[in-house]
């Protein structure tokens, strides 16, 4: 049980970090909820997409980054702040 949490918690800093790299402009947002962000997409892409396909891995990251980069936009939307011009 430890170990899925803490393989979680890795797993979500990743996927968020890899969807702030690819958004454009610097994101003003914590690494915190960049990891909580990362955590959530992953758990909604691996249960919609593993009930649906199967969970093939691959494609369960491609997708929880897409999820992790369209929450962190309206993450930013909902708290007001701005992506700032690097």
């Amino acid at each position: 049980m430890i170990q899925a949490i803490i393989g979680s918690i890795i797993a979500g800093l990743i996927i968020g970090a890899v969807a702030r790299l690819i958004l454009p402009g610097k994101q003003d947002i914590s690494i915190f909820m960049t990891i909580v962000i990362g955590v959530i997409s992953s758990l909604i892409v691996g249960i919609v997409f593993g009930a649906a396909l199967g969970g093939h891995p691959w494609i369960s990251w491609i997708a929880s980054v897409v999820v992790a980069c369209v929450a962190i936009v309206i993450y930013g939307g909902i708290t007001g702040r701005k992506q700032l011009n690097r």
